[in-house]
């Protein structure tokens, strides 16, 4: 399962706070130079690399005076305001003893769930690749709500994945990779190798759907994300080698991507827009979504929540309440209510705008 990534293939790293931060709570320069040591290095052996660096609001503390972390947002946002000059200032030096440059990308959900503004950002960080700056990359914290939020920087890392069209997604950590269990409650079996599909991550996740936040259960939602675009994923400890990875070490957990690639459009539809509401459905029409790649139909819809318009992206709900995939509505949630359970005109959602999460 586990394979060393080809010739030219590019990387998108991704650091926490966890692995960059003190305990004091102020960023580490030691962990900076050395998560640029490893990724100038990943450059020097001819894989081209896209660094995601958390750590700007940790940064922002210690100039600020700041004895622990605000919890309110306006206080976040301006140790991240303050903080995220001074993290690129770090790594801007910590790459050019290594002879590299570098160049800091900022990004919001409302940014991405723009087509045009998605397409632009892709070229711009292939643009970048191609000319040998490493792109460093974290969610714009200064302006983002909670409505635009990304959610953390192992699925920005995972979007990023898909935006430079990467070979190998790394998600850097302070464990030494993913456990079938938590080892901090008692034994846990430690999982070096897993597909994407495996019911042990579904355990780890938590909740339906792929998508999940904060903790292991991000990193299984990156991964799964990351396998649509048949990117393999190593969830590993901060301080690995990131050449032995490359080579295909049995460094960390390596989580085995899915066999076929959506289109980039519907990567788009299913992971950078933000979801305005879902359909609930039948098991008639979850067998012709997840088995037969039809559209959907009002006839097997059975509850309709949120007031989305035509064109927004809602979830697709099973009967037990797994969400079986996301689409772009072709009717707002008022018709699509009077609709409910009626044979004939229109679909709910077009396949060519839907996009399954099982298969």
């Amino acid at each position: 399962m586990r394979r060393p990534v080809g010739p030219n293939g590019r990387l998108v790293v991704k650091v926490g706070s966890s692995s960059l931060v003190r305990p004091d709570g102020v960023l580490d320069d030691e962990a900076v130079e050395r998560i640029a040591a490893e990724v100038a290095m990943a450059w020097d052996e001819g894989y081209p690399t896209v660094l995601v660096s958390s750590g700007a609001v940790a940064a922002g503390m210690s100039a600020l005076g700041m004895q622990t972390r605000p919890t309110d947002v306006p206080g976040l946002q301006v140790a991240a305001a303050v903080g995220q000059g001074r993290l690129m200032h770090r790594y801007s030096e910590a790459f050019s003893t290594h002879g590299r440059v570098a160049g800091q990308i900022l990004l919001t959900r409302d940014v991405l769930a723009n087509r045009e503004q998605y397409l632009f950002a892709r070229q711009a960080m292939s643009r970048m690749l191609a000319e040998g700056v490493i792109p460093v990359v974290n969610e714009n914290d200064t302006v983002v709500i909670d409505e635009l939020k990304l959610g953390d920087n192992d699925r920005l890392a995972a979007i990023v994945s898909h935006l430079v069209s990467a070979s190998l997604l790394v998600l850097l950590t302070d464990t030494l990779g993913l456990f079938s269990s938590d080892p901090r409650l008692g034994e846990a079996e430690f999982l070096a190798a897993v597909d994407h599909a495996d019911e042990v991550l579904d355990q780890l996740r938590g909740g339906g759907g792929p998508l999940g936040s904060g903790g292991v259960a991000s990193k299984v939602a990156a991964a799964r994300i990351a396998a649509f675009s048949r990117i393999p994923t190593v969830v590993a400890e901060s301080r690995s080698s990131l050449q032995a990875i490359i080579s295909g070490d049995e460094v960390g957990t390596w989580v085995e991507p899915r066999r076929t690639s959506l289109p980039a459009r519907k990567l788009w539809i299913a992971f950078c827009q933000p979801v305005s509401g879902s359909v609930t459905v039948d098991d008639g029409a979850a067998r012709a979504l997840v088995g037969g790649g039809r559209s959907l139909l009002p006839v097997g819809v059975t509850a309709v929540s949120g007031g989305f318009g035509t064109g927004a992206t809602i979830d697709i709900v099973s009967a037990s309440g797994r969400t079986l995939g996301r689409g772009l509505a072709r009717m707002p949630a008022a018709e699509l209510k009077e609709r409910l359970g009626r044979r004939g005109g229109e679909e709910a959602i077009h396949r060519d705008d839907l996009v399954v999460f099982e298969s």
